[in-house]
């Protein structure tokens, strides 16, 4: 039985740990850790293993895994330390477009053979990119979300953007390096494509708000030599974050459970 400890209990974390709790998988939630106190004691009264809540990830001992549900700022302060002892499942995976951090976290796996796990989140297609990535010529997603789950961005609040708005609007356009940094609860999709293809710097990104859409709609069109292909995902919001799309919690849970219960892998 995996022993499992997660890092951010909002949102994905709680649903990633109702899960655990639920006894579906060969693992058990041991240890929760939340900055934010009442956050997490509010997720150790929705669990019946009733995990210990410590102060510092420091207190992390006596586990297998760990999830990384809280933010890039969080991945980027933990992940190093994290993977010296544990293996590690990330879901802010925009932090890893930093190739120092990157290149740094590649280099402590093969020091300590620990493994970073990365779920492919609120997008499709991934195992087809990551086939043809050798071959693609063009690149890019567009994403579409209501303008509650668009509002707090930093790249709304920079350039004081008016999000009252009756139609679709493009908010931004450019690449996954900056996209990421300026919609960093938005758009971690635009992380996953840059590292299974062409890099965070080649991967265009387009960024829509519109009032009249009510799914987090993902729009991805690749070319190359091998030819083109097109994704469309119209996902659901998760009901306790409009930011984040159901799929993203659900695809978490399918990578914990492949991590559990490795003996059949389908797919690429």
């Amino acid at each position: 039985m995996k022993r499992i400890a997660l890092i951010g209990c909002g949102a994905i974390g709680c649903e990633i740990a109702k899960f655990i709790d639920s006894a579906k998988i060969d693992a058990k939630l041991t240890i929760i850790f939340d900055l934010n106190y009442n956050t997490m004691n509010h997720l150790y009264t929705l669990l019946n293993s009733k995990p210990k809540m410590i102060k510092s990830v420091d207190d992390i001992n006596e586990i297998d895994l760990v999830i990384e549900a809280a933010s890039q700022d969080a991945l980027r302060e933990y992940a190093i330390k994290i993977l010296e002892k544990y293996d590690l499942m990330a879901m802010s995976i925009g932090a890893l477009l930093d190739e120092k951090l990157f290149n740094k976290i590649y280099e402590t796996t093969l020091k300590y053979n620990t493994r970073l796990y990365l779920p492919t989140g609120a997008i499709a297609g991934i195992d087809a990119i990551k086939s043809v990535k050798a071959l693609i010529d063009e690149i890019e997603i567009i994403s579409t979300k209501h303008p509650n789950a668009l509002k707090d961005a930093l790249y709304v609040k920079m350039n004081n953007l008016d999000l009252t708005i009756n139609k679709p609007k493009l908010i931004y356009e450019g690449y996954a390096k900056e996209a990421v940094r300026y919609f960093p609860a938005n758009i971690n999709v635009a992380a996953t494509l840059s590292l299974v293809g062409v890099g965070a710097s080649n991967t265009k990104v387009k960024i829509i708000a519109d009032p009249n859409i009510h799914t987090n709609r993902h729009e991805i069109f690749v070319k190359g030599k091998f030819g083109e292909f097109m994704f469309r995902v119209d996902n659901i919001p998760s009901p306790a974050n409009p930011k984040t799309s159901y799929l993203a919690i659900l695809s978490a849970i399918e990578c914990l459970r492949s991590i559990c219960d490795d003996r059949i892998k389908i797919g690429t």
